[in-house]
Order: structure tokens, then sequence, then C-alpha cells
């Protein structure tokens, strides 16, 4: 096969391990800056071109859309699913994932174990929004974080009723969540390749942070899922319409609660922990599925 890689930087671990193991597979494998790439948008003959090539002769494509870029990299993604090319993940799931609100909502229509959320325009609202998620301490977030920024403990009410006039004075939307004491700072990421978890890890905070991300100086361990974590994260990705996911859940007293559907989860920390090679999964994916050439996307809006 010859497969594209959308990614802005070909040195990235994530990046690199899936060119390899592409090649050492057999394949063909380009990294394409997606953001270079430029469009001919006609109903006959649609095109992506890149430094002035026509990228029409791909099997499949892996993107790995950066945060910042969902808009442009979601349009170069859907042009090559316009073109027949098989994509790792739709277009359409990868808005879904990234727009927090619409992922816990979606989560929430298929009855998959969520924290109390909630979510306002208003700061005239604050008392009955914190009142929601059982008042303080509680968790603030950005609809637009990545990788815990703009994630806030609120440990009063006073602080939560700053943070959130705060946010709001800057029009920035806003989830409010219940704080999940009982995680100690710890939640686990399983890796849904098609419809199983091919790996997952507990991420643990470092001392005096709440926030797990290995990013913020958090640690990875190998973990044994429950059959209910376990089917909580497949779940989770298909009420996406994700084919490959980073499903990020946390051990409550109720249950496993989702925190985040990742569409463009990192290898790095899993490949580590786990010692799982979780780039050749994903092109032993593409192997058995881009064949068949369905781009269709079948979710619920």
């Amino acid at each position: 096969m010859k497969i594209a890689i959308l990614s802005r930087d070909a040195s990235l671990y994530s990046t690199r391990r899936l060119q390899e193991a592409g090649t050492e597979r057999g394949h063909t494998v380009q990294v394409i800056d997606y953001l270079r790439c430029y469009m001919n948008i006609t109903s006959h003959r649609p095109q992506v071109i890149y430094q002035g090539k026509s990228m029409d002769d791909f099997d499949a494509v892996i993107p790995r859309i950066g945060a910042s870029y969902t808009f442009y990299g979601t349009a170069v993604v859907r042009q090559f699913e316009m073109m027949e090319v098989f994509s790792a993940n739709s277009s359409q799931a990868i808005s879904r994932s990234r727009d927090k609100l619409r992922c816990l909502q979606l989560l929430s229509r298929k009855g998959i174990g969520l924290p109390v959320t909630g979510f306002a325009h208003s700061t005239k609202d604050i008392e009955g929004l914190v009142g929601i998620v059982g008042g303080a301490p509680l968790v603030i977030k950005l609809l637009e974080g990545t990788q815990g920024i703009g994630v806030v403990l609120a440990e009063t009410h006073q602080a939560a009723t700053s943070v959130i006039e705060a946010f709001r004075g800057l029009d920035a939307n806003i989830l409010v969540q219940e704080f999940i004491a009982e995680a100690k700072g710890a939640d686990l990421r399983c890796f849904v390749i098609g419809d199983k978890v091919i790996a997952a890890m507990k991420r643990q905070g470092a001392p005096g942070e709440f926030r797990s991300n290995l990013h913020r100086g958090g640690k990875a361990e190998k973990i044994k899922l429950t059959p209910e974590e376990r089917s909580t994260a497949i779940r989770s990705a298909k009420a996406m319409g994700l084919r490959v996911a980073g499903v990020d859940l946390l051990r409550s007293n109720h249950g496993p609660v989702v925190m985040e559907v990742n569409s463009s989860p990192g290898i790095e920390g899993i490949e580590a922990a786990t010692e799982i090679d979780v780039a050749g999964k994903i092109i032993e994916y593409l192997e058995k599925n881009a064949e068949s050439g369905s781009n269709l996307d079948r979710i619920e809006p």
C-alpha cells in the first residue's frame, strides 16, 4: 500500500514510529504537512495537491491533526475521503471528538459514564452551574484546551466563581465538572483500534498535581482493565465514530467515567509503558480495512 501520514512534523515520535512501522511491513509511507496541502474541489476529479503534485495515488491516510488546526486539517482529510482514500479516522469523527461539549453530549446519549458536567453562557448563572456539579471542589475546563492546558481545579466556591467569571470575561467557553477525588490524580489511557482495546496504561500525576498528563510530569505504567472499563472505552470510541482513539477514563466510586476521547493519541507513552507495538497495530488495521474503501460515517450527528 501507499500510505500518507498527515503530520506537521516528521520528527515527532508518533509520526516517526508510524512511518517506521509501515516501511517495515513493506509499504510506501510519506509524511505530508497537511497545512501545505491545497485542494481542487470539483465534482469530476477532486484533488489534494502537495508541493505541486497531486496526491491521487494513496491507498490510505493516517491523520495526525493538531488541535490548533482542526478546521483545515479535517478539510484535507475530507478531501481525501472524496477521492475514496481510506482514512484511519474520518473527518467527521475527528471534528466530533475535538468539540468537547459535543463529545460529552454524544457519550451521554449512549449512556456512557461521565463526570457530572455543567455548561452555561451567562455569568449570572454561576450559582446554578456550580450547584449542578455538587459545589467545590470542582474542575473548570476550557473547551479548546489540550494536554491539560486550560484545566483548573477550584477548591473553594469563591475560587470557582472567580475563575468562571475570568474565563467568561474573556469570552472563553468552559465546562464545569465534578472533581473525582477518589481517582487520586490518576487516569487510564485506553488505546482503541477498531473494536478492541489493544493497550492500556495508568497515568499518575506528579506530586501535588491533579492532572495526569505525561507532558506535565505524570508517570505511566501498564494496567489491567476491568471488563467494564474495556467496554466503556470501546463504546466511547464507537460513539465518536473513531477507528483509532485514545480514551481517558477515571476510576470513580460509581464506575469508570470518561474524561476525553482523543482522535490523535500519542504513541510514545503507551508504547514505553506497555511494550506493545502500537504503531504496528495501526498499520495492521489499515491493511485489513483499506481494501474495502469504505469511508462512510454512519454515526448519528
